[in-house]
Protein backbone atom coordinates (compact mmCIF):
# COMPACT_ATOMS: atom_id res chain seq x y z
CA UNK A 1 0.00 0.00 0.00
CA UNK A 2 1.12 3.42 -0.96
CA UNK A 3 2.20 5.47 2.06
CA UNK A 4 -1.04 6.90 3.80
CA UNK A 5 -2.05 10.59 2.99
CA UNK A 6 -3.94 12.35 5.10
CA UNK A 7 -7.60 11.46 5.97
CA UNK A 8 -10.32 12.81 3.60
CA UNK A 9 -13.89 13.71 4.83
CA UNK A 10 -16.17 12.73 2.68
CA UNK A 11 -19.74 12.22 4.69
CA UNK A 12 -22.30 12.60 3.49
CA UNK A 13 -21.96 11.38 0.03
CA UNK A 14 -18.70 8.24 0.68
CA UNK A 15 -18.70 9.48 4.70
CA UNK A 16 -18.91 6.11 7.32
CA UNK A 17 -21.41 6.63 9.86
CA UNK A 18 -21.34 4.82 13.40
CA UNK A 19 -24.86 3.67 14.53
CA UNK A 20 -25.47 3.91 18.59
CA UNK A 21 -28.25 2.57 20.94
CA UNK A 22 -27.16 5.14 23.76
CA UNK A 23 -28.61 2.83 26.34
CA UNK A 24 -26.25 0.15 25.66
CA UNK A 25 -22.82 2.65 24.81
CA UNK A 26 -21.58 3.58 27.67
CA UNK A 27 -22.80 4.03 31.19
CA UNK A 28 -21.07 7.96 32.90
CA UNK A 29 -23.12 7.37 36.04
CA UNK A 30 -23.21 3.71 36.67
CA UNK A 31 -27.10 3.86 36.67
CA UNK A 32 -27.52 0.60 34.54
CA UNK A 33 -28.17 2.48 31.19
CA UNK A 34 -25.80 4.22 28.68
CA UNK A 35 -26.60 8.10 28.44
CA UNK A 36 -25.24 11.32 26.37
CA UNK A 37 -22.44 11.93 28.61
CA UNK A 38 -20.56 8.16 28.37
CA UNK A 39 -21.01 8.73 24.91
CA UNK A 40 -19.79 12.06 24.44
CA UNK A 41 -16.88 10.66 26.47
CA UNK A 42 -16.23 8.04 23.48
CA UNK A 43 -15.82 10.62 21.19
CA UNK A 44 -12.50 10.30 21.02
CA UNK A 45 -12.53 6.60 20.33
CA UNK A 46 -14.68 7.39 17.48
CA UNK A 47 -12.58 9.96 15.71
CA UNK A 48 -9.28 7.72 16.38
CA UNK A 49 -11.44 4.84 14.39
CA UNK A 50 -12.30 7.18 11.18
CA UNK A 51 -15.79 7.37 11.11
CA UNK A 52 -17.30 10.43 10.15
CA UNK A 53 -20.39 10.70 12.12
CA UNK A 54 -23.01 9.48 14.50
CA UNK A 55 -26.53 8.15 13.74
CA UNK A 56 -28.27 7.56 17.25
CA UNK A 57 -31.42 5.22 17.82
CA UNK A 58 -34.03 7.03 19.43
CA UNK A 59 -33.13 9.54 22.01
CA UNK A 60 -36.91 11.39 22.97
CA UNK A 61 -39.02 10.03 26.02
CA UNK A 62 -40.38 6.77 25.91
CA UNK A 63 -41.79 4.06 27.83
CA UNK A 64 -40.45 1.67 26.30
CA UNK A 65 -36.51 0.25 25.98
CA UNK A 66 -36.05 1.06 22.39
CA UNK A 67 -37.99 3.97 22.27
CA UNK A 68 -39.50 3.61 18.94
CA UNK A 69 -42.35 5.25 20.47
CA UNK A 70 -42.13 8.80 21.58
CA UNK A 71 -44.03 10.84 24.39
CA UNK A 72 -42.40 14.22 23.85
CA UNK A 73 -40.62 14.64 20.30
CA UNK A 74 -38.89 18.07 21.81
CA UNK A 75 -36.93 16.59 24.76
CA UNK A 76 -34.69 13.62 25.55
CA UNK A 77 -35.37 10.44 27.52
CA UNK A 78 -34.22 11.32 31.52
CA UNK A 79 -32.46 7.94 31.74
CA UNK A 80 -30.19 9.62 28.63
CA UNK A 81 -29.50 12.90 30.52
CA UNK A 82 -31.08 16.69 29.57
CA UNK A 83 -31.54 18.52 26.26
CA UNK A 84 -28.69 20.82 27.31
CA UNK A 85 -26.32 17.41 27.95
CA UNK A 86 -27.36 16.93 24.08
CA UNK A 87 -26.83 20.15 23.08
CA UNK A 88 -23.38 19.84 24.60
CA UNK A 89 -22.66 16.46 22.76
CA UNK A 90 -23.53 17.88 19.51
CA UNK A 91 -21.05 20.88 19.38
CA UNK A 92 -18.35 18.15 21.10
CA UNK A 93 -18.73 15.89 18.21
CA UNK A 94 -18.95 18.53 15.33
CA UNK A 95 -15.06 19.62 17.58
CA UNK A 96 -14.53 16.05 16.84
CA UNK A 97 -14.89 16.25 13.05
CA UNK A 98 -17.95 14.48 13.85
CA UNK A 99 -21.82 14.99 12.36
CA UNK A 100 -24.90 14.04 14.50
CA UNK A 101 -27.84 11.99 12.91
CA UNK A 102 -30.90 11.35 14.72
CA UNK A 103 -33.55 9.12 14.88
CA UNK A 104 -36.46 10.70 13.87
CA UNK A 105 -39.77 8.55 14.56
CA UNK A 106 -42.70 10.18 12.57
CA UNK A 107 -44.84 7.29 11.16
CA UNK A 108 -46.48 7.14 14.79
CA UNK A 109 -46.38 8.35 18.47
CA UNK A 110 -46.32 6.24 21.48
CA UNK A 111 -50.15 5.46 22.27
CA UNK A 112 -49.21 7.36 25.80
CA UNK A 113 -48.16 10.62 23.84
CA UNK A 114 -50.78 13.80 25.13
CA UNK A 115 -51.98 13.60 21.42
CA UNK A 116 -52.91 10.49 21.24
CA UNK A 117 -54.30 10.64 25.13
CA UNK A 118 -56.47 13.65 23.74
CA UNK A 119 -57.54 11.75 20.81
CA UNK A 120 -59.07 9.02 22.85
CA UNK A 121 -61.55 11.00 24.71
CA UNK A 122 -63.95 11.55 21.68
CA UNK A 123 -65.19 12.12 18.41
CA UNK A 124 -65.48 15.76 18.84
CA UNK A 125 -62.11 15.78 20.42
CA UNK A 126 -59.39 18.56 18.41
CA UNK A 127 -56.68 15.69 18.55
CA UNK A 128 -58.95 12.55 17.28
CA UNK A 129 -57.92 14.06 13.82
CA UNK A 130 -54.40 13.56 14.42
CA UNK A 131 -54.25 9.96 13.51
CA UNK A 132 -56.75 7.86 11.77
CA UNK A 133 -59.44 5.82 12.80
CA UNK A 134 -62.42 3.33 11.04
CA UNK A 135 -65.80 2.37 11.86
CA UNK A 136 -65.38 -1.49 13.48
CA UNK A 137 -67.88 -2.81 10.39
CA UNK A 138 -66.16 -1.09 7.52
CA UNK A 139 -62.72 -2.81 7.96
CA UNK A 140 -63.95 -6.09 9.30
CA UNK A 141 -61.84 -7.87 6.54
CA UNK A 142 -58.77 -5.63 7.37
CA UNK A 143 -59.46 -6.43 10.98
CA UNK A 144 -59.28 -10.28 10.08
CA UNK A 145 -56.37 -9.97 8.41
CA UNK A 146 -53.36 -12.12 9.83
CA UNK A 147 -50.47 -11.09 8.04
CA UNK A 148 -47.08 -9.89 8.70
CA UNK A 149 -44.37 -7.87 6.75
CA UNK A 150 -40.76 -8.02 6.66
CA UNK A 151 -40.71 -5.00 8.63
CA UNK A 152 -43.46 -6.09 11.05
CA UNK A 153 -44.39 -8.99 13.06
CA UNK A 154 -47.55 -7.37 13.86
CA UNK A 155 -50.74 -9.38 12.68
CA UNK A 156 -53.19 -6.92 12.87
CA UNK A 157 -53.18 -3.10 11.94
CA UNK A 158 -56.58 -2.19 13.56
CA UNK A 159 -57.13 -1.69 17.50
CA UNK A 160 -59.44 -1.24 19.55
CA UNK A 161 -59.34 1.23 22.44
CA UNK A 162 -59.28 -0.07 25.84
CA UNK A 163 -60.21 -3.10 24.72
CA UNK A 164 -63.85 -2.08 23.30
CA UNK A 165 -64.32 -3.83 19.98
CA UNK A 166 -67.35 -2.36 19.44
CA UNK A 167 -65.70 1.33 19.33
CA UNK A 168 -64.13 3.07 16.08
CA UNK A 169 -60.88 1.39 16.02
CA UNK A 170 -57.15 3.60 15.28
CA UNK A 171 -54.12 2.33 13.08
CA UNK A 172 -51.27 1.16 14.01
CA UNK A 173 -49.10 -0.49 11.63
CA UNK A 174 -46.59 -1.82 14.45
CA UNK A 175 -48.39 -2.18 17.33
CA UNK A 176 -51.51 -1.34 19.38
CA UNK A 177 -48.91 1.18 21.32
CA UNK A 178 -47.96 2.59 18.14
CA UNK A 179 -50.94 4.55 16.66
CA UNK A 180 -49.87 6.31 13.18
CA UNK A 181 -50.33 9.38 12.21
CA UNK A 182 -52.69 10.86 10.05
CA UNK A 183 -50.95 12.91 7.14
CA UNK A 184 -53.89 13.95 5.49
CA UNK A 185 -54.26 16.43 8.56
CA UNK A 186 -52.39 19.79 7.21
CA UNK A 187 -52.09 20.48 11.26
CA UNK A 188 -50.26 17.10 11.38
CA UNK A 189 -47.94 17.92 8.99
CA UNK A 190 -46.78 21.43 10.68
CA UNK A 191 -46.56 20.01 14.03
CA UNK A 192 -44.02 17.48 12.99
CA UNK A 193 -42.22 20.03 10.31
CA UNK A 194 -42.09 22.10 13.18
CA UNK A 195 -40.61 19.31 15.48
CA UNK A 196 -37.75 18.68 12.34
CA UNK A 197 -36.80 22.13 12.50
CA UNK A 198 -36.20 22.06 16.62
CA UNK A 199 -33.61 19.67 15.93
CA UNK A 200 -32.04 20.81 13.26
CA UNK A 201 -32.05 24.79 14.11
CA UNK A 202 -32.42 25.32 17.72
CA UNK A 203 -30.09 21.88 19.08
CA UNK A 204 -28.14 21.81 15.90
CA UNK A 205 -28.32 18.17 14.73
CA UNK A 206 -27.07 17.99 11.15
CA UNK A 207 -29.93 15.70 9.74
CA UNK A 208 -32.16 12.43 10.61
CA UNK A 209 -32.52 8.67 10.38
CA UNK A 210 -36.20 8.00 9.31
CA UNK A 211 -37.99 5.43 10.52
CA UNK A 212 -40.93 3.14 8.52
CA UNK A 213 -40.80 5.67 5.66
CA UNK A 214 -42.49 3.47 3.80
CA UNK A 215 -45.66 3.82 6.08
CA UNK A 216 -46.49 7.13 6.40
CA UNK A 217 -49.70 6.04 4.24
CA UNK A 218 -50.65 2.57 3.11
CA UNK A 219 -49.25 0.63 0.18
CA UNK A 220 -51.75 1.64 -1.86
CA UNK A 221 -51.05 4.67 -1.31
CA UNK A 222 -47.32 5.00 -1.88
CA UNK A 223 -47.66 8.08 -4.11
CA UNK A 224 -49.08 9.92 -1.57
CA UNK A 225 -45.83 9.01 0.90
CA UNK A 226 -43.39 10.05 -2.19
CA UNK A 227 -45.04 13.43 -1.96
CA UNK A 228 -44.84 14.02 1.32
CA UNK A 229 -41.32 13.44 1.56
CA UNK A 230 -40.53 15.85 -0.79
CA UNK A 231 -42.38 18.14 0.97
CA UNK A 232 -40.97 17.10 4.53
CA UNK A 233 -37.18 17.48 2.56
CA UNK A 234 -38.22 21.01 1.27
CA UNK A 235 -39.46 22.21 4.71
CA UNK A 236 -36.36 20.94 6.53
CA UNK A 237 -34.11 22.43 3.53
CA UNK A 238 -35.36 26.20 4.54
CA UNK A 239 -33.84 25.82 7.63
CA UNK A 240 -30.77 23.80 6.86
CA UNK A 241 -30.27 23.66 3.21
CA UNK A 242 -27.70 21.06 3.10
CA UNK A 243 -30.09 18.78 5.61
CA UNK A 244 -28.90 15.02 5.17
CA UNK A 245 -32.08 12.78 5.97
CA UNK A 246 -31.76 8.78 5.60
CA UNK A 247 -35.11 6.62 4.76
CA UNK A 248 -35.54 3.32 6.31
CA UNK A 249 -37.48 1.64 3.34
CA UNK A 250 -37.33 -2.09 3.18
CA UNK A 251 -38.28 -2.56 0.01
CA UNK A 252 -36.71 -4.14 -3.41
CA UNK A 253 -35.35 -1.42 -5.80
CA UNK A 254 -38.50 -0.78 -7.92
CA UNK A 255 -40.53 -0.13 -4.50
CA UNK A 256 -37.39 1.99 -3.37
CA UNK A 257 -37.02 4.32 -6.31
CA UNK A 258 -39.52 6.77 -6.10
CA UNK A 259 -38.56 7.95 -2.76
CA UNK A 260 -35.52 8.99 -3.93
CA UNK A 261 -36.59 12.27 -4.31
CA UNK A 262 -37.57 12.85 -0.86
CA UNK A 263 -34.10 11.98 0.79
CA UNK A 264 -30.53 12.02 0.67
CA UNK A 265 -29.97 8.43 0.57
CA UNK A 266 -31.52 5.20 1.62
CA UNK A 267 -30.52 1.88 3.24
CA UNK A 268 -29.15 -0.72 0.93
CA UNK A 269 -31.24 -3.54 2.69
CA UNK A 270 -30.42 -5.83 -0.19
CA UNK A 271 -26.69 -5.41 -0.34
CA UNK A 272 -26.52 -6.23 3.54
CA UNK A 273 -28.11 -9.98 2.58
CA UNK A 274 -26.36 -10.18 -0.49
CA UNK A 275 -22.67 -10.04 1.06
CA UNK A 276 -22.86 -11.73 4.17
CA UNK A 277 -24.96 -14.52 2.32
CA UNK A 278 -22.46 -14.43 -0.28
CA UNK A 279 -19.67 -15.32 2.69
CA UNK A 280 -21.99 -17.53 4.28
CA UNK A 281 -22.23 -20.14 1.14
CA UNK A 282 -18.47 -19.02 -1.05
CA UNK A 283 -19.85 -18.57 -3.75
CA UNK A 284 -20.52 -14.76 -5.48
CA UNK A 285 -24.16 -14.50 -6.66
CA UNK A 286 -25.47 -17.88 -3.84
CA UNK A 287 -29.08 -18.24 -4.60
CA UNK A 288 -31.30 -17.29 -1.70
CA UNK A 289 -34.92 -15.60 -1.64
CA UNK A 290 -34.14 -11.70 -0.18
CA UNK A 291 -36.04 -10.59 2.68
CA UNK A 292 -38.93 -8.90 0.61
CA UNK A 293 -39.74 -12.75 -0.71
CA UNK A 294 -38.44 -11.86 -4.43
CA UNK A 295 -35.98 -14.22 -5.68
CA UNK A 296 -33.57 -12.22 -7.09
CA UNK A 297 -31.39 -12.56 -10.19
CA UNK A 298 -28.83 -14.92 -9.56
CA UNK A 299 -27.18 -14.54 -12.64
CA UNK A 300 -25.60 -11.16 -11.71
CA UNK A 301 -22.94 -10.94 -9.24
CA UNK A 302 -23.30 -8.67 -6.33
CA UNK A 303 -22.02 -5.98 -7.74
CA UNK A 304 -23.76 -5.83 -11.08
CA UNK A 305 -26.89 -5.82 -8.47
CA UNK A 306 -25.17 -2.75 -6.40
CA UNK A 307 -24.87 -0.90 -9.51
CA UNK A 308 -28.40 -1.70 -11.08
CA UNK A 309 -29.67 -0.61 -7.76
CA UNK A 310 -27.61 2.87 -7.33
CA UNK A 311 -28.31 3.96 -11.20
CA UNK A 312 -32.08 3.25 -10.49
CA UNK A 313 -31.70 5.34 -7.49
CA UNK A 314 -29.48 7.97 -9.26
CA UNK A 315 -32.09 8.71 -12.14
CA UNK A 316 -34.42 9.56 -9.81
CA UNK A 317 -32.23 11.81 -7.77
CA UNK A 318 -29.04 12.60 -9.38
CA UNK A 319 -27.27 13.45 -6.21
CA UNK A 320 -28.45 10.32 -3.94
CA UNK A 321 -26.47 8.73 -1.83
CA UNK A 322 -26.53 4.81 -1.42
CA UNK A 323 -26.63 4.28 2.32
CA UNK A 324 -24.42 0.29 2.33
CA UNK A 325 -24.43 -1.73 5.46
CA UNK A 326 -23.91 -5.08 7.12
CA UNK A 327 -26.14 -4.85 9.70
CA UNK A 328 -28.17 -2.83 12.12
CA UNK A 329 -30.14 -2.87 15.14
CA UNK A 330 -33.10 -4.79 13.47
CA UNK A 331 -30.75 -7.81 12.30
CA UNK A 332 -28.94 -10.33 13.42
CA UNK A 333 -25.25 -9.16 14.18
CA UNK A 334 -22.70 -10.26 11.40
CA UNK A 335 -20.45 -12.42 13.63
CA UNK A 336 -23.48 -14.81 14.50
CA UNK A 337 -25.05 -14.78 11.20
CA UNK A 338 -21.43 -15.76 10.25
CA UNK A 339 -21.50 -18.76 12.96
CA UNK A 340 -18.88 -16.75 15.08
CA UNK A 341 -16.15 -16.85 12.42
CA UNK A 342 -14.06 -13.88 12.66
CA UNK A 343 -12.02 -14.19 9.61
CA UNK A 344 -15.91 -14.32 7.57
CA UNK A 345 -16.59 -10.95 9.43
CA UNK A 346 -13.17 -9.72 8.78
CA UNK A 347 -13.98 -9.74 4.83
CA UNK A 348 -17.27 -8.90 5.42
CA UNK A 349 -15.72 -5.37 6.94
CA UNK A 350 -13.08 -5.54 3.83
CA UNK A 351 -15.92 -5.75 1.06
CA UNK A 352 -18.33 -2.96 2.84
CA UNK A 353 -15.61 -0.38 2.78
CA UNK A 354 -14.07 -1.09 -0.59
CA UNK A 355 -17.60 -0.84 -2.00
CA UNK A 356 -19.12 2.43 -3.06
CA UNK A 357 -21.29 4.36 -1.15
CA UNK A 358 -21.60 5.96 2.41
CA UNK A 359 -20.89 2.78 4.81
CA UNK A 360 -23.18 2.65 8.36
CA UNK A 361 -21.08 0.50 10.82
CA UNK A 362 -23.02 -0.69 13.61
CA UNK A 363 -22.09 -0.07 17.56
CA UNK A 364 -19.76 -3.50 18.55
CA UNK A 365 -19.73 -4.85 14.86
CA UNK A 366 -15.79 -3.38 14.98
CA UNK A 367 -15.14 -5.81 18.33
CA UNK A 368 -17.17 -9.01 16.84
CA UNK A 369 -20.26 -8.54 18.99
CA UNK A 370 -23.04 -11.40 18.82
CA UNK A 371 -26.51 -11.34 19.19
CA UNK A 372 -29.65 -13.27 17.43
CA UNK A 373 -33.09 -12.21 17.99
CA UNK A 374 -35.40 -11.18 19.66
CA UNK A 375 -34.09 -7.44 19.16
CA UNK A 376 -33.13 -6.85 22.60
CA UNK A 377 -30.47 -9.50 21.90
CA UNK A 378 -28.80 -7.83 19.40
CA UNK A 379 -28.90 -4.31 21.09
CA UNK A 380 -26.46 -6.00 24.26
CA UNK A 381 -23.87 -3.60 26.07
CA UNK A 382 -20.53 -2.35 24.76
CA UNK A 383 -17.51 -4.09 25.92
CA UNK A 384 -14.96 -2.01 26.87
CA UNK A 385 -13.13 -3.43 29.00
CA UNK A 386 -12.61 -6.54 30.61
CA UNK A 387 -15.52 -6.80 32.90
CA UNK A 388 -13.87 -6.01 36.47
CA UNK A 389 -12.30 -2.82 34.98
CA UNK A 390 -15.09 -1.69 32.66
CA UNK A 391 -16.33 1.00 34.77
CA UNK A 392 -18.57 2.46 30.91
CA UNK A 393 -20.74 -1.07 30.43
CA UNK A 394 -23.99 -0.45 31.01
CA UNK A 395 -25.63 -3.30 32.88
CA UNK A 396 -29.15 -2.95 31.92
CA UNK A 397 -29.78 -6.03 30.20
CA UNK A 398 -27.74 -9.23 30.82
CA UNK A 399 -25.76 -9.93 28.11
CA UNK A 400 -26.27 -13.90 26.41
CA UNK A 401 -24.28 -13.28 23.03
CA UNK A 402 -21.87 -10.69 23.71
CA UNK A 403 -20.41 -11.63 27.05
CA UNK A 404 -16.82 -11.57 28.27
CA UNK A 405 -16.26 -15.48 27.63
CA UNK A 406 -17.36 -15.04 23.64
CA UNK A 407 -16.36 -11.36 22.89
CA UNK A 408 -12.92 -9.99 23.57
CA UNK A 409 -13.78 -6.65 24.75
CA UNK A 410 -12.21 -3.09 22.84
CA UNK A 411 -9.04 -2.84 25.70
CA UNK A 412 -8.22 -6.27 24.82
CA UNK A 413 -8.35 -6.29 20.89
CA UNK A 414 -6.67 -2.69 20.55
CA UNK A 415 -3.36 -4.46 21.92
CA UNK A 416 -3.80 -7.05 19.23
CA UNK A 417 -2.27 -6.26 16.18
CA UNK A 418 -4.36 -9.10 14.17
CA UNK A 419 -8.03 -8.53 15.96
CA UNK A 420 -10.73 -7.66 14.40
CA UNK A 421 -10.90 -4.14 15.99
CA UNK A 422 -7.53 -3.86 14.26
CA UNK A 423 -8.64 -4.66 10.69
CA UNK A 424 -11.90 -2.64 10.61
CA UNK A 425 -9.37 0.14 11.92
CA UNK A 426 -6.54 -0.52 9.18
CA UNK A 427 -9.38 -1.22 6.53
CA UNK A 428 -11.57 2.44 7.31
CA UNK A 429 -7.99 4.15 7.40
CA UNK A 430 -7.14 2.61 3.38
CA UNK A 431 -10.75 3.73 2.71
CA UNK A 432 -9.99 7.21 3.97
CA UNK A 433 -6.93 7.56 2.65
CA UNK A 434 -7.85 7.03 -0.72
CA UNK A 435 -10.14 8.94 -3.15
CA UNK A 436 -10.46 6.10 -5.80
CA UNK A 437 -11.83 3.73 -2.61
CA UNK A 438 -13.73 6.75 -1.02
CA UNK A 439 -15.04 8.47 -4.14
CA UNK A 440 -14.48 6.75 -7.37
CA UNK A 441 -16.65 4.77 -9.42
CA UNK A 442 -16.92 0.79 -9.48
CA UNK A 443 -17.34 -1.48 -12.18
CA UNK A 444 -17.68 -5.83 -12.40
CA UNK A 445 -14.06 -7.58 -12.83
CA UNK A 446 -15.20 -11.48 -14.33
CA UNK A 447 -12.53 -13.62 -12.65
CA UNK A 448 -14.02 -16.71 -14.21
CA UNK A 449 -13.69 -17.90 -10.13
CA UNK A 450 -17.48 -17.75 -8.35
CA UNK A 451 -15.65 -17.59 -4.93
CA UNK A 452 -14.04 -14.13 -5.57
CA UNK A 453 -15.81 -11.24 -5.23
CA UNK A 454 -13.97 -8.39 -7.76
CA UNK A 455 -14.21 -5.32 -9.07
CA UNK A 456 -12.71 -2.04 -10.11
CA UNK A 457 -12.49 1.00 -8.45
CA UNK A 458 -11.96 4.11 -10.96
CA UNK A 459 -11.55 7.80 -10.01
CA UNK A 460 -9.55 9.92 -12.83
CA UNK A 461 -6.70 8.26 -14.43
CA UNK A 462 -6.57 5.91 -11.36
CA UNK A 463 -7.94 2.24 -11.59
CA UNK A 464 -7.73 -0.10 -8.15
CA UNK A 465 -8.48 -3.74 -8.80
CA UNK A 466 -10.04 -5.21 -5.28
CA UNK A 467 -10.37 -9.09 -5.38
CA UNK A 468 -11.83 -10.53 -2.32
CA UNK A 469 -11.59 -14.45 -1.61
CA UNK A 470 -14.70 -15.35 0.55
CA UNK A 471 -14.21 -19.14 0.53
CA UNK A 472 -12.36 -20.87 3.29
CA UNK A 473 -9.86 -22.07 0.39
CA UNK A 474 -7.12 -20.38 -1.33
CA UNK A 475 -7.76 -19.17 -4.55
CA UNK A 476 -5.58 -19.22 -8.18
CA UNK A 477 -5.73 -15.97 -9.56
CA UNK A 478 -5.84 -15.65 -13.75
CA UNK A 479 -2.50 -13.88 -15.05
CA UNK A 480 -3.66 -12.39 -17.88
CA UNK A 481 -6.90 -10.39 -15.70
CA UNK A 482 -3.73 -9.35 -13.04
CA UNK A 483 -1.81 -8.16 -16.48
CA UNK A 484 1.31 -6.06 -14.96
CA UNK A 485 -0.24 -4.13 -11.98
CA UNK A 486 1.24 -3.84 -8.77
CA UNK A 487 0.38 -4.12 -5.43
CA UNK A 488 -1.56 -1.89 -3.66
CA UNK A 489 -2.82 -3.21 -0.18
CA UNK A 490 -3.33 -7.26 0.41
CA UNK A 491 -4.63 -8.70 4.35
CA UNK A 492 -3.13 -11.28 3.90
CA UNK A 493 0.44 -12.21 2.87
CA UNK A 494 1.09 -12.34 -0.89
CA UNK A 495 3.49 -12.51 -3.68
CA UNK A 496 3.18 -12.04 -7.32
CA UNK A 497 1.65 -14.81 -9.25
CA UNK A 498 0.50 -16.39 -5.40
CA UNK A 499 -2.85 -17.77 -4.64
CA UNK A 500 -4.89 -15.33 -2.82
CA UNK A 501 -5.34 -16.55 1.01
CA UNK A 502 -8.40 -17.83 2.34
CA UNK A 503 -10.90 -14.70 3.47
CA UNK A 504 -8.40 -12.14 2.24
CA UNK A 505 -8.67 -9.35 0.42
CA UNK A 506 -6.16 -8.45 -2.50
CA UNK A 507 -6.13 -4.70 -4.03
CA UNK A 508 -3.54 -4.53 -7.44
CA UNK A 509 -3.05 -0.88 -8.93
Amino acid sequence: MEKEEKLIYSWPEHGITYEIFVQSFCDSDQDGKGDIKGMESKLPYLQDLGVEAVWLMPIMPSPSYHKYDVTDYKNIHSDYGSLDDFKHFVDSAHAHDIKVVIDLIINHTSSQHPWFLEAIKGKDNPYRDYFVWADKDSIAEEISKKETAFDSGNITQWHAVNGDSTAEHYYGYFTGEMPDLNYDNPEVREEVYNIGKFWLQDIGVDGFRLDAAKHIYPDERAEDSHAFWEEFKGEMQKVKPDVYLVGEVWANTETQSPYAKGFSSLFNFDLAYSILKSIEEGTDGSAFVSGHGLEMDMDKSLVERFKENKEALQKVNPDFIVATFLSNHDQNRVMSVLEDDEKKAAVAASILFTLPGAPYLYYGEEIGMKGMKPDPNIRESFLWNKKEADDCRATWIKAEYSTDKKVAPLSVQMEDPNSLFNHYKKMIRLRRSSETLTKGDIDYVEMNNKNLISFVRVNGEETLLVIHNISAEAQELDSEILGDKSLYFSSATWDEGAPIAPYSTLILK
